[in-house]
C-alpha cells in the first residue's frame, strides 16, 4: 500500500483546505488500495480558523515538509536481547539473519547496539591480552561504547552523513526519548520519496518545503500553470473556474459519485469562499451550477451558506496587519519586478480608518523582509463587491487606474478577483 499526502498552498484558505480534505474522500473511494491523506503546510489565519470551527470541520494535519527522514527508513528490532544473555543466543540469531547490528536492552530499557565489530574487537582483543576464550562472555561484556543516537525526524541527508562519519555499522533511532528503532548503512543506499498530490496550486514556491525531493502525482488547481517537470506523466486537472473545490465535485460527477453530506459541505465552503458568494469574476456557470447542486445536499440555499460563512470573517482591526496580510499573499516576478500581492476578505470598509495605518506600515514591512519591489493588499467588501487597495510606494503605482483616496490607499469599485481584476492592471502599469 502507497501513501499519499494531499496538500494545499503554504498559506492555506478554505479552498486549499476544503479541496484536500473532499479530494482525500474521492481518492479513497475510487483507490482502496492505497491510503490518502489530506495535510496542510501552512498555518490558518483567524478567519479561516473561525469558519472552520462554526462549520464543525475539523482542519487537516500540519505537515511542515515532506523532507524524507530517518523515520522513513529505519529498521524496527526484530530481536530483543538482554545484556546479561549469553553470546550463544546472539551466535544462534546471527546465523539466522546475520544482522550489522542488534538491539540490546537492560531489564527492558534499551542501552544500545552490539555489532559485529564489537564481536571481532572482543575476540581480538582477547588473543591480544592472552585471555580465557573458551569461556563465553555475556552481550553486555562485548557490546563497545555508544555513538550519539538520532531523532526520527532527522533528515536523511543529515543522518547519512552522521553514519558515514561514524565508525559504526548502524545507530539508534529515538523519538519523544524513546528507542524506536535504528538504521545501518543499507537504509541509506536511495532516499525514499513521498508521494504528494497539490491541490489549489502547481508552482514549487508555493507548495510544501521539500517538494523538489517527492513524487508529485497529481496536480488539481484552478491557476495559471508554473509548474516543476515532472520525471514521469502525472494526472492534472487544471480547468479556469472560480474554485478548486468544483474541480473535485466535476471528478466526483464523472466518476458516477455524489458526494456526501459532510464532504458537500467542505466543497460548498471553499467554494463560497473562493468566488465570494459567486460574485467574483472568476465565478463560471460551471461553479453555479455545482455550488446549487451542493447546496441541495447540505440542505441550505447558496446564498445563506454564503452568508453564513462570511458572517464568521474576524474584523481586520482586531487582527495582526503583517499576518492578516500574509495569510492570502501571493508572489510573482514579472518583466524583472518582484510583486506581492495579498487578499483580506471582510464584511464592510466603514472601519478602514481603524487599521489602514497599521496594515500600510505592516505591508512596507513585508515588502522588506521578503525581498519585493511592489507590496500591495487588497481589502474586499464580500457584501458590497467593492475592495479598496494598498500600496508600499513604487513608481508604476502611479499608473493604476484606480482613484487615490490618500497616499498608498486607491478605491476599488466592483473589483474583487486578484487574479482576473487587479494582476493585469499591475502587470499593464508596469509595461506603461
Amino acid at each position: 500500500m502507497e501513501k499519499y499526502y494531499i496538500t494545499g498552498h503554504k498559506n492555506p484558505d478554505l479552498d486549499t483546505i476544503c479541496s484536500a480534505m473532499a479530494y482525500a474522500k474521492l481518492k479513497s473511494i475510487l483507490d482502496p488500495d492505497n491510503e490518502y491523506v489530506a495535510v496542510r503546510c501552512g498555518h490558518l489565519g483567524e478567519s479561516c480558523k473561525s469558519i472552520l470551527a462554526a462549520l464543525e470541520i475539523t482542519p487537516p494535519p500540519y505537515m511542515p515538509d515532506v523532507y524524507p527522514k530517518v523515520k522513513d527508513v529505519m529498521l524496527s528490532p526484530n530481536l530483543m536481547v538482554e545484556k546479561k544473555a549469553s553470546m550463544t543466543e546472539i551466535a544462534k540469531s546471527y546465523k539466522d539473519t546475520n544482522p550489522s547490528v542488534t538491539p540490546i536492552f537492560d531489564g527492558g530499557k534499551f542501552i544500545g547496539l552490539l555489532s559485529i565489530d564489537d564481536i571481532t574487537a572482543w575476540y581480538l582483543e582477547g588473543i591480544r591480552n592472552g585471555n580465557d576464550l573458551s569461556k563465553i562472555p555475556t552481550v553486555g561484556e562485548v557490546m563497545r561504547d555508544q555513538a550519539e543516537p538520532l531523532l526520527a525526524g532527522d533528515l536523511f541527508e543529515d543522518a547519512k552523513k552522521a553514519l558515514s562519519a561514524s565508525p559504526k555499522r548502524g545507530l539508534s533511532v529515538f523519538e519523544d526519548g524513546e528507542f524506536i528503532g535504528y538504521v545501518t548503512r543499507r537504509c541509506f543506499l536511495k532516499a525514499p520519496k513521498y508521494n504528494v498530490i497539490l491541490m489549489d496550486h502547481n508552482e514549487p514556491r508555493q507548495s510544501i518545503k521539500g517538494i523538489e525531493t517527492a513524487n508529485v502525482a497529481e496536480i488539481i488547481d484552478h491557476h495559471r500553470l508554473d509548474t516543476m517537470k515532472t520525471n514521469t506523466p502525472i494526472f492534472i486537472d487544471a480547468e479556469p473556474l472560480g474554485s478548486t473545490c468544483t474541480i473535485v465535485y466535476e471528478l466526483f460527477v464523472r466518476n458516477k459519485l455524489m458526494p456526501d453530506k459532510e464532504t458537500a459541505k467542505l466543497l460548498l465552503t471553499g467554494m463560497m469562499s473562493d468566488t465570494l458568494i459567486l460574485k467574483s469574476p472568476t465565478t463560471t456557470p460551471v461553479d453555479v451550477e455545482a455550488a446549487h447542486a451542493l447546496a441541495e445536499i447540505v440542505g441550505e440555499s447558496v446564498q445563506d451558506f454564503g452568508i453564513k460563512i462570511f458572517s464568521h470573517v474576524e474584523s481586520l482591526s482586531t487582527l495582526k496587519p503583517e499576518k492578516a496580510i500574509l495569510t492570502d499573499f501571493k508572489r510573482y516576478t514579472e518583466k524583472g519586478v518582484m510583486l506581492g500581492i495579498g487578499q483580506c476578505e471582510a464584511t464592510t470598509l466603514n472601519d478602514l480608518d481603524d487599521y489602514k495605518d497599521k496594515f500600510l506600515k505592516a505591508l512596507e514591512d513585508v515588502r522588506l523582509k521578503n525581498g519585493l519591489d511592489w507590496a500591495v493588499v487588497m481589502i474586499t467588501d464580500v457584501m458590497k463587491e467593492n475592495s479598496v487597495l494598498l500600496s508600499t510606494d513604487f513608481k508604476a503605482s502611479k499608473n493604476l487606474p484606480y482613484a487615490l483616496l490618500e497616499e498608498g490607499i486607491y478605491d476599488m469599485p466592483g473589483v474583487m478577483s486578484r487574479k482576473k481584476q487587479l494582476l493585469p492592471e499591475m502587470l499593464f502599469a508596469l509595461g506603461m
